[in-house]
């Protein structure tokens, strides 16, 4: 909800309401986002509940494997054909991944819920011709009448947090912000950096939530899970590689990649 009240005031600030409410009246741009903004949901549902029952490490996993999970929808959803780095860096995630299934006893379900949630996002996102606010302002109000219901919900139980606390409800108003900040800055990169670049970027979030998950949050790091994840990086350092040599040109310097390329 408050994601929503920043990009509505950002789309008056930058005079971008009217065309945005332009895009409510096309129907099939419309359905499209209704389905990112339902994948975008299950993201943020799944790492707000994983951090709130201290589970920020396997949360942090999600993101490490989601640009694995990038490249099977690309081979198997668009017929990609998948190079020898490529098949080495999934062999060894799924190794990993198999490593971590057993060491939790079950299937790291919040990790798989990230990353396909997220790739999937990405993958719907590139058949839309949008701007990143006016995307994501549709998105989070298509996203706000079940979000409605439940709070109205737990507000009929007394259960709801917001105006109980001043500095609380405050923080729960930032969280829009800074929630929103982060993908603009994001999709604006996207456009300006080579997509190298942008790739390997995206490693330093989980490296940054498994940080916290281990130092700050002492969530244990048993033999098992030392293996599962060091496969996984293994495996990212593989995927690196191939993501910076498939984007050099014959004389081995770095594409620059533009929008429409991206």
């Amino acid at each position: 909800m408050w994601s929503l009240v920043f990009c509505v005031l950002l789309l008056t600030i930058t005079k971008q309401l009217k065309k945005t409410i332009g895009i409510l009246r096309q129907p099939g741009t419309l359905a499209l986002l209704a389905l990112t903004s339902l994948l975008l949901t299950i993201n943020w549902g799944v790492y707000i509940w994983s951090v709130s029952v201290n589970r920020i490490v396997e949360a942090s996993l999600g993101y490490y494997i989601t640009p694995l999970a990038s490249v099977g929808f690309g081979v198997f959803i668009l017929h990609e054909n998948m190079r020898r780095f490529q098949k080495v860096a999934v062999g060894l995630a799924s190794v990993g991944v198999l490593v971590l299934t057993i060491e939790y006893g079950t299937l790291p379900w919040i990790a798989i819920a990230l990353a396909i949630s997220w790739s999937s996002y990405t993958l719907v996102k590139k058949t839309l011709k949008l701007g990143a606010l006016e995307g994501l302002s549709i998105e989070t109000l298509v996203a706000l009448f079940p979000n409605l219901i439940y709070l109205t919900y737990i507000e009929s139980q007394g259960k709801a947090e917001f105006g109980q606390h001043f500095g609380f409800s405050l923080l729960l108003m930032c969280a829009g912000l800074v929630t929103v900040v982060p993908l603009l800055l994001f999709n604006g990169a996207t456009t300006r950096l080579p997509l190298t670049l942008t790739g390997l970027l995206q490693y330093i979030t989980p490296t940054i939530m498994f940080t916290l998950g281990v130092v700050v949050n002492h969530e244990s790091m048993p033999a098992g899970r030392v293996i599962g994840f060091s496969l996984i990086w293994v495996a990212l350092v593989f995927l690196g590689v191939d993501l910076v040599r498939s984007n050099r040109t014959p004389s081995g310097t770095l594409q620059d990649q533009s929008p429409t390329s991206l």
